[in-house]
C-alpha cells in the first residue's frame, strides 16, 4: 500500500497541491492538522469503523456475476457491491468520515457539492445523524435529471441550493460551495465529495474510500485464493476508483483501468474524458488533467451520467496515469446505457449510470481475457436515481 503520497504539501509528483484563495489557506491548514491527528487516533478510527459497519452497512458483498460471465465469455466477473450501502453508493464512506472531522473541529454547519446527487444524499444523511445544519449546492441541470435525489436530500433536512451559472452542472456547484466556504469557514466544514481539490481533500477522500479495496482484496483472496487480474472502476473526480484501486497499486500483476465519460464523441463539449482530450492545468484547487481550450478556458462537458460530467480528474489519478500504473479508457453514452440494461437483465441488478460506464468497459474487456482470469468491477452505486433519465435517454416513455 502506498503511504508516501501525497507529500506534505499535497503533491502527487507534479500534480495536486493547494491552489486556493488566501482566505481558505487557514481552514485548509486546520483541516490538514485535524486529519493528521485523527488518522493516528485509535478512538477516531474505531468510531469511523463502527459507523461504516452499523450505519452504512459495510462490508459490502463481493458478488460473482455468473450469468453475465456466461453471457460474455472470457474472464470470471466479480462485482464489488457498493450499491448496497445506505443511501445507495460509495459516497457514504467519505461523508461519514468527514462528518467526524467536522465534529472534531467543532463545526456546526456542513456544505457539499453534488452532481448525480449521491454525495449530496450521503452528506444530508450523515448530517442528519450528527444533527448538523446542511446545505447542498447542485446545478439546475443536474437537479432536473436527478429530481429523486433532490427530494431525498430535502426529506433529510438539507437545504438544496440550485446553481444557475454556466452549464448548471457539477463544476458550477463546486464553485458555489467554495464561495460559501470562503464566507463561512469559521463555522462551516466543506464536505468535498471526490478525491479532488486543494490539499488535504484528495488525501482525506482517498483514505476514507480505500476501505473498498481493503475489503475486496480480502474477499477475493478468500473466494479465489489469489488477487484479481484486472480491476475496473468509473472515474468522474475519482473517489470510487481510487478507493477501488488503492490496495492494488503496489501489485504489478493487477491491471487497473479507470473509465471516463465518452459522451457523444471525443470532441469539445461532447464528453468528459480528461485523459483522452485534456491537458495539465489548475482548476478548483489543484494541478491535474483538465478539459480546456487553447487559451486555457474550461471546455463544456457532456455525459448521460451527472456524476461523471466534470472537466477535471483527481490529481492522484493523473499521477498514476502519467506513470503508466493506471490505464484510462472511456465509454460512450450509448455503451453505458447498453451496459445498464444488460446488468439488469442478466443479474437483476440496477446499476448507477456512473457505474454503467465501468460495466461497459468490462463488457468489451471480459471476452478478450482467459476463462481462468478474474475481472473485478467496482459497482459504485445503484441506479434507482437514474431510471427516469435513462428511460428518456433511450427514447422510452415510462409515465403511467
Amino acid at each position: 500500500m502506498r503511504t508516501d503520497l501525497p507529500d506534505s504539501r499535497g503533491h502527487f509528483g507534479e500534480f495536486g497541491g493547494a491552489f486556493a484563495p488566501e482566505t481558505l489557506m487557514t481552514p485548509l491548514a486546520e483541516l490538514a492538522e485535524c486529519y493528521d491527528a485523527a488518522k493516528r487516533d485509535p478512538a477516531f478510527q474505531a468510531e469511523f469503523a463502527a459507523l461504516l459497519r452499523d450505519y452504512a452497512g459495510r462490508p459490502t458483498l463481493l458478488y460473482s456475476a455468473d450469468r453475465l460471465t456466461a453471457r460474455l465469455g472470457g474472464a470470471k466477473i466479480y462485482l464489488k457491491r457498493e450499491d448496497m450501502l445506505h443511501t445507495g453508493a460509495h459516497k457514504i464512506n467519505n461523508a461519514l468520515g468527514q462528518m467526524l472531522l467536522a465534529k472534531r473541529m467543532g463545526k456546526r454547519r456542513v456544505i457539499a457539492e453534488t452532481g448525480a446527487g449521491q454525495h449530496g444524499t450521503a452528506t444530508a444523511a450523515a448530517a442528519a445523524k450528527f444533527g448538523l445544519e446542511c446545505v447542498i449546492y447542485m446545478g439546475e441541470t443536474d437537479m432536473e435529471r436527478q429530481a429523486l435525489n433532490v427530494y431525498r436530500m430535502r426529506l433529510m433536512g438539507a437545504e438544496v441550493r440550485p446553481v444557475t451559472a454556466g452549464q448548471r452542472t457539477l463544476k458550477e456547484a463546486v464553485n458555489e460551495a467554495f464561495r460559501d466556504w470562503v464566507a463561512n469557514s469559521r463555522t462551516t466544514h466543506y464536505v468535498l465529495g471526490t478525491a479532488y481539490g486543494a490539499h488535504p481533500f484528495p488525501l482525506i477522500v482517498r483514505d476514507f474510500q480505500s476501505v473498498i479495496s481493503k475489503e475486496s482484496r480480502e474477499q477475493i483472496l478468500r473466494a479465489e485464493g489469489r488477487l484479481p487480474d484486472h480491476v475496473v472502476a468509473c472515474v468522474g473526480g475519482g473517489s470510487n476508483a481510487i478507493g477501488a484501486f488503492f490496495e492494488y497499486l503496489d501489485e504489478p500483476s493487477v491491471a487497473l483501468t479507470g473509465v471516463e465519460a465518452g459522451g457523444r464523441a471525443i470532441a469539445p463539449g461532447e464528453h468528459a474524458a480528461r485523459m483522452a482530450g485534456g491537458r495539465p492545468g489548475v482548476l478548483q484547487g489543484c494541478m491535474t488533467y483538465i478539459l480546456q481550450d487553447a487559451e486555457g478556458q474550461i471546455e463544456g462537458t457532456h455525459s448521460v451520467s451527472a456524476g461523471l460530467d466534470y472537466a477535471a480528474v483527481g490529481p492522484e489519478h493523473a499521477y498514476y496515469w502519467k506513470r503508466g500504473r493506471i490505464n484510462f479508457a472511456y465509454a460512450t453514452d450509448a455503451a453505458a446505457l447498453d451496459a445498464f440494461k444488460l446488468l439488469c437483465r442478466e443479474e437483476g441488478i440496477l446499476p448507477a449510470l456512473e457505474s454503467s460506464h465501468a460495466l461497459a468497459h468490462a463488457v468489451a474487456l471480459a471476452p478478450t481475457m482467459r476463462p481462468d482470469q478474474l475481472l473485478l468491477v467496482n459497482l459504485s452505486g445503484r441506479g434507482d436515481k437514474d431510471v427516469w433519465h435513462a428511460a428518456r435517454a433511450m427514447g422510452e416513455n415510462i409515465a403511467l
